[in-house]
């Protein structure tokens, strides 16, 4: 067994004395201790440590047939004899986990045969720790067989969206339908639109709509996700739902907000100007009487986002004040006209102009 001495020899710094003795040693062919020291002008004492490290490091051996002779040894050869114990129990210890996982892995189609017989059993459960509930849509996503469907609000997608997204590729190349739904912020995120784009290339469907209600993912129209509510002092985990009669209702949610929804394809949208949707959103909210931040939190956009576009909307109208502004909008008849629109991705109305009195490009 190698002592703790030894530890600190094979780990020892390759210095600046050892390396000229090495560099010697190369240029003479021969490690002699006395002649190289008499050469760099080195006392015993650093000589000898000179030696240790070399020797620890391989970089020196004894000669074949001769042992009292040491001669310099390559670099590469040297590294390959002080790795391959590691990379031998390396390999041990990936045989082991195959292995390990083979043995275990045997259980998993008995496993999935009886949950789903729990599942008719258990309709509901609430996981609090946010590692399982990943660990759990991760199990979702690489089992899932027909449709993953998703709907998140604001821009980019949340922490519990995560492992769903990195196992999406996989399940698209296995011939899973895909379908998300985000607000219409997410078309001005880049990151977003970087991987809509890419998905969407890869056979994904993503639209966008004003609002949702809160982030929901239904895989094969079996198993339901939804954020936990009651969480205060912790984030928030999720809500696991099995039973089917409100799985059911989810998916008809889904359908109702993704036939109202306008496709999201970033490669063919480029240019088109999102502004319209998000404005006309935010008239809408206006017009309701919510404030700022109420806006910002439904629309899934940060408040000084939503103020810019207020303030857009307020100098496109001629107005100083909100209340201004809502006069000038029930005036004009902006907002009937708006969700009277023929097409659900502009404020333009049937006949392609604005409303009278109101300027072009609100």
């Amino acid at each position: 067994m190698r002592s703790h001495d030894d530890d600190d020899v094979m780990f020892a710094e390759l210095d600046h004395v050892s390396v000229l003795a090495y560099r010697e040693a190369v240029r003479r062919g021969r490690f002699v201790p006395d002649v190289l020291a008499g050469h760099l002008g080195l006392d015993p004492d650093e000589m000898a440590r000179a030696e240790r490290v070399l020797r620890s490091l391989r970089l020196i051996h004894p000669m074949p047939g001769s042992p009292a002779e040491l001669v310099p040894v390559g670099p590469d050869t040297a590294a390959s004899g002080l790795v391959a114990p590691a990379e031998n129990q390396i390999r041990e210890l990936q045989s082991s986990v195959t292995e390990i996982r083979a043995r275990v892995m045997a259980l998993a189609p008995a496993y999935f045969e009886d949950r789903r017989d729990r599942n008719h059993r258990e309709a509901f459960d609430v996981i609090s720790d946010m590692s399982v509930v990943q660990s759990v849509l991760d199990e979702h996503a690489r089992r899932c067989k027909s449709e993953i469907m998703t709907v998140q609000p604001g821009g980019r997608p949340a922490q519990l969206m995560s492992a769903v997204r990195s196992q999406l590729p996989q399940a698209l190349g296995r011939g899973v339908r895909s379908r998300a739904i985000y607000q219409h912020p997410a078309r001005t995120d880049l990151v977003t639109q970087a991987y809509v784009s890419d998905m969407t290339r890869q056979g994904a469907y993503v639209r966008t709509t004003e609002e949702v209600i809160d982030r929901m993912t239904v895989f094969d129209r079996e198993t339901a996700f939804l954020p936990e509510r009651m969480a205060t002092s912790r984030p928030a985990g999720a809500v696991v739902i099995r039973e089917p009669a409100v799985v059911g209702y989810l998916c008809d949610v889904f359908e109702h907000l993704w036939n109202a929804a306008i496709p999201f394809q970033p490669d063919a949208d480029r240019g088109r100007p999102v502004n319209e949707d998000v404005k006309r959103a935010v008239i809408r909210l206006l017009a309701q009487g919510h404030k700022d931040e109420t806006v910002a939190r439904r629309l899934g956009m940060s408040v000084r986002t939503c103020r810019r576009h207020i303030s857009e909307i307020m100098d496109e109208l001629g107005t100083t004040s909100r209340f201004q502004a809502g006069v000038e909008i029930a005036r004009s008849g902006l907002l009937d006209d708006a969700d009277d629109a023929g097409s659900p991705g502009t404020m333009l109305g049937k006949t392609g102009r604005w409303p009278s009195g109101v300027p072009a490009g609100l």
